[in-house]
């Protein structure tokens, strides 16, 4: 089964990028993409087969105009996983697939509208005023809704180690091709990569309608800590931040939950002109197997924003959600 019985490290490793991020350029390893989740024995291999679908949207509240993005994302893939001393894995995750683009195309986060010189200072009235009417087009151009702008391509690759069952590692490359005009920073490849570090307190192996109570609680508790860094299609560095969450996964019969949040530390790039600010921010995941080889999921991620940058980035709230299911061979 892909779930309930789903190593916890394996769960909360996976679940871990999707954190700070989006979905659908995790999903193929963040939904089932263990291959069903089994511990693979010490000095076997095991090849899974892997796609994921999945519609999501971005709401950014906290800025003028309120911008939108929406997609729907095919990830074909593959996980290859080695089997380690001491239940230990070491998996090379890797995939790629369309992204049809609805209103504005997502990016990495935080990202502020590039100016010119002589709009170095923020403060200065020139630039509030320019960024007002940048914001009421940006507003205009989405209040007949999310048209279809066209369709990009996405990737995904990542290495994972876990020596035990407690710790695990993971490092991954998410490029993005942008295929058309549309963004303000042209067509072409942005590039994020993101490291992670989880770390279990427990087996993982809660499940609520099986009779655990709250003295089981901490075999579900784990604490993640993750870093993103982004650059855009012209090479601009956007800038990176870095989460510290701890969280809580356990089950309901078959249903998954995993709940997540804390800090979130983030630097923009020099281009912004901008200061470091704090922001908060959390998860809700949820995944039911249908088979032992498809599987539902869904999330929600509220982020809260904690200084007012005008409409560069305001203070407030901007969610990210999605809903997909994953195929695994």
């Amino acid at each position: 089964m892909i779930f309930p019985r789903l190593s916890f490290l394996n769960a909360a490793a996976s679940l871990a990028l999707l954190l700070a991020g989006d979905a659908a350029i995790r999903g193929v390893h963040a939904h089932g993409g263990h291959g069903g989740g089994e511990q693979v024995p010490e000095g076997e291999f095991k090849v899974t087969p892997v796609i994921t679908i999945e519609g999501h949207g971005g709401f950014e509240t906290n800025l003028d105009g309120n911008p939108e993005h929406y997609a729907i994302d095919g990830q074909f893939g593959y996980v290859f996983e080695w089997g380690l001393p001491n239940n230990g894995v070491f998996a090379i995750e890797g995939s790629i697939g369309p992204s049809a683009v609805y209103g504005e195309a997502e990016h990495f986060y935080g990202i502020v509208h590039a100016h010119g010189d002589g709009h170095d200072d923020h403060g200065d009235e020139d630039h509030d005023d320019h960024d007002d009417d940048h914001a009421h087009e940006e507003g205009h151009a989405l209040a007949s809704g999310a048209p279809f702008k066209r369709t990009d391509v996405r990737g995904y690759l990542a290495a994972r180690y876990q020596p035990n069952d407690r710790l695990a590692l993971q490092v991954a490359w998410m490029p993005y091709y942008v295929t058309g005009k549309g963004e303000e920073m042209g067509e072409g490849l942005k590039n994020e990569v993101g490291v992670n570090v989880t770390y279990a307190f427990g087996d993982g192996d809660v499940n609520f309608a099986l009779g655990d109570g709250l003295e089981d609680v901490i075999d579900g508790v784990f604490v993640s800590v993750e870093n993103r860094t982004g650059w855009e299609a012209n090479g601009t560095y956007i800038g990176n931040y870095t989460d510290l969450w701890p969280g809580f996964g356990f089950n309901v019969d078959l249903l998954n939950i995993t709940l997540s949040g804390g800090p979130r530390f983030y630097s923009p790039g020099s281009y912004s002109g901008l200061s470091s600010r704090t922001d908060w921010g959390g998860e809700l995941e949820m995944e039911y197997p249908i088979t032992d080889n498809i599987a539902l999921f869904a999330h929600w991620e509220p982020i809260y924003s904690s200084e007012d940058w005008g409409s560069e980035g305001g203070m407030g709230w901007n969610h990210h959600i999605g809903t997909g299911v994953t195929f695994s061979f």
